[in-house]
């Protein structure tokens, strides 16, 4: 009868695709849609699903009930947020003023300085964690010696222990947002409220906090997000106070039986959580959010010699402490030890015993991270290319896709994946395949970030003079566009490269004897007090980092390093 009026049926699915213009991007973004659905969606759908089945599997919300009735889970809860907030808030205090000083005066070692800071971040906590033990552990260093000058003071172990790592480990999250903001502030409202009287105290207060409050609370969230999802430093320090990440992977693996739908539910309040704060920030800053125009940015002021050395001592004072337990593992790495004692003098036993006992950890670590950041690189910048420069309704839900990653902890990761391909058709349990997957998924928003950032800056001209030249799309990328990407991206690699050669929550979910990674061997040997071996294993992975560093601040010739 439709067709008799002379009107069209509406055109069928199929019909619709046929109907697609099916180029090189088109298939790019189905390809990254198909990765996204099916290590990213079907993972988190099978997290909620197990969520609500009960030990005999009928669907029940019975652990969810269990979680608002036993105080065993809530306590859990709220000791999560206790030291995420307190850790916060103590990074402020720490990183604020570091960045104020180095923004804004002309101290001196300001790349020293920045190098050791970004060091200290991109180490791993448990290493922090594991380093404060061997300093001011129960028979820490400097605990003995305080205890001979008859001193008595606590032991880095408890819930104030995993605050002090957390806040020297993250604030240079804030450092690095704070000292971005305060560079390219408009100096002109702060010499108009100079001119109207105000003080310096008063200037700070009402002017330059205010202006650079949404980049201060964007680094908050990082170090509370990061705080609230760390796994092995409450684990280390925490001696029986227990956090939300640590109990659902207790409760996961566990060896009097598992309990993975309680898993599941601890693993999916830990991702409403993490995406409640990650909202509540950005609601807050919308509502606190100030324009200017950037025209005149602040002048380093010079200061008098005293001065200068008095301000760089200060700035220098939280930089070293946060390095310390960098130096810390270095150094024991070449003491004697006998077993797990340390003895009188230096030899290389510690590294003898590391690459004789576990040298399949090492090639593990340096090829699982190798081939994750070729896929991070090479799909980071397609994605990018997607989101930039091919702007829809589809490519906008993958960017919300993509945030995903941001909010889920390592350790729920590690049991989504586990609990989507554990069964047939698809089984990835025990192989090394489900690592590099684990790691692109969670590393992989972060090379986008600094992919699309640069993408940004490029003038779509030179595509388009390529394109009318008669260079196909697809070649035009990776001969253009592509080059004129590779320096700025390899150099934010390298810091995603960091991060997964130290990866431990979602490893140690995943891993099986024979893909162990030295993060993991490095959290065995701390708990079975091989503390030689662990500081050996740490010094290697250190080491990486300073390197990876260096060449990360030539690729961005010397504009410094962003995270």
């Amino acid at each position: 009868m439709q067709s008799s009026l002379g009107h069209k049926s509406p055109p069928t699915t199929l019909q619709r695709l046929l109907l697609i213009k099916w180029d090189f991007w088109t298939v790019v973004t189905l390809l990254v849609y198909v990765f996204m659905f099916a290590f990213i969606i079907y993972p988190l759908f099978s997290l909620l699903m197990n969520s609500f089945l009960s030990e005999d599997g009928q669907v029940t919300i019975q652990n969810y009930i269990l979680f608002m009735k036993l105080k065993y889970y809530r306590s859990a809860l709220i000791n999560s947020f206790m030291v995420s907030t307190v850790a916060t808030v103590f990074a402020i205090l720490i990183g604020v003023p570091l960045a104020y000083i180095t923004s804004r005066y002309a101290i001196k070692f300001k790349g020293l300085l920045q190098i050791m800071v970004i060091t200290s971040l991109l180490s791993p906590p448990f290493i922090g964690a594991y380093s404060w033990i061997l300093l001011t552990g129960n028979n820490g260093y400097i605990t003995r010696f305080i205890h001979s000058l008859g001193i008595n003071i606590p032991s880095i172990y408890g819930w104030h222990g995993i605050v002090i790592v957390f806040a020297l480990q993250f604030y240079p999250h804030i450092f690095l947002y704070v000292s971005g903001a305060l560079k390219t502030i408009d100096t002109s409202l702060e010499e108009a409220s100079e001119s109207l009287g105000m003080n310096s105290w008063q200037r700070l207060r009402t002017i330059t906090l205010p202006l650079i409050f949404p980049t201060l609370s964007a680094g908050a969230l990082m170090v509370f997000m990061a705080s609230f999802a760390d796994f092995g430093t409450p684990m280390l320090l925490g001696q029986g106070f227990k956090v939300l990440p640590i109990l659902a992977y207790e409760q996961f693996i566990s060896e009097m039986g598992g309990n993975p739908a309680m898993a599941s539910t601890l693993s999916i309040i830990l991702i409403l959580c993490s995406t409640l704060i990650l909202f509540f920030q950005r609601y807050f800053v919308s509502r606190k959010n100030f324009s200017m125009t950037g025209m005149r940015t602040p002048k380093v002021k010079e200061l008098r010699p005293v001065l200068k050395w008095v301000f760089t001592i200060l700035a220098f004072i939280p930089a070293c402490i946060s390095i310390l337990p960098q130096i810390t593992v270095i150094i024991t790495s070449f003491i004697k030890t006998k077993g797990p004692v340390f003895q009188s003098g230096f030899s290389l036993g510690s590294y003898r015993e590391v690459l004789f006992r576990v040298p399949r950890a090492i090639i593990n670590t340096y090829s699982y991270s190798i081939l994750s950041i070729i896929i991070m690189v090479v799909a980071g910048m397609l994605i990018a290319y997607i989101l930039v420069r091919r702007k829809s309704k589809v490519t906008a839900f993958l960017d919300g896709i993509i945030m995903i990653p941001y909010v889920m902890p390592g350790t729920v990761l590690g049991i989504s994946l586990i609990i989507a391909f554990n069964k047939p058709p698809i089984v990835l349990t025990g192989t090394w395949f489900i690592l590099v997957i684990a790691y692109v998924v969670r590393k992989i928003p972060y090379t986008i970030r600094s992919s699309t950032a640069i993408l940004h800056q490029l003038d779509h001209s030179v595509e388009e003079a390529s394109i009318s030249l008669g260079v196909p799309p697809m070649k035009t990328f990776f001969k253009t566009t592509g080059r004129l990407m590779a320096p700025g991206v390899l150099s934010g690699a390298i810091l995603s490269w960091i991060t997964t050669i130290n990866e431990l929550s979602s490893t140690l979910v995943l891993y099986y004897g024979a893909t162990a990674t030295i993060s993991v061997t490095i959290y065995s040997e701390v708990i079975t007090s091989n503390f030689g071996t662990g500081a050996a294993l740490a010094s290697i992975l250190t080491m990486t980092t300073l390197i990876s560093l260096i060449i990360a601040s030539k690729l961005s010739g010397g504009k410094g390093l962003s995270l």
